[in-house]
């Protein structure tokens, strides 16, 4: 995984203001923010955006990638299908520490018609302050790794 600061995150239609809003809180906690999401609120298919920013961070050229659409789930669901990417739906900042450190995550997905601004921000300050513990869990995460085809 690259150690860059650098961070890219996407959206479809129904997380914009969400993403807009995280991508401020992070530039200003000196992370270099990639925003590749729409800005106009007609309606985007969420597995182009989630795809594309899962590439970014599959090849290195971001760290993390943070994902938004009205549950999280399908923009997750589209990110995991590009090998190297373990991203995660979290709803709470003890979920999205844990994905960094038990499941090496380097993505997260939120929910915006699932949680408010301020709980988001808390989610992804969680996400982004987690190490993963490697020991027991590496064995885990290669795992899921040899799944990929």
């Amino acid at each position: 995984m690259t150690r860059t600061r650098r961070i890219v995150l996407s959206s479809d239609h129904a997380a914009i203001d969400l993403r807009q809003t995280v991508a401020d809180h992070i530039a200003a906690r000196g992370w270099e923010v990639l925003d590749i999401g729409p800005i106009k609120p007609e309606s985007t298919p969420y597995p182009e955006h989630g795809a594309a920013a899962a590439r970014r961070v599959a090849s290195g050229d971001c760290r993390f990638g943070l994902l938004f659409c009205g549950t999280g789930q399908g923009i997750m669901m589209a990110a995991n299908k590009i090998d190297g990417i373990r991203c995660g739906v979290c709803a709470d900042p003890f979920s999205a520490r844990m994905i960094r450190m038990h499941n090496d995550a380097n993505m997260l997905s939120i929910g915006a018609r699932v949680v408010g601004a301020g709980l988001a921000l808390d989610i992804v300050d969680a996400f982004l302050d987690a190490e993963f513990e490697g020991g027991r869990h590496a064995t885990r995460v290669d795992m899921i790794r040899a799944l990929e085809v």
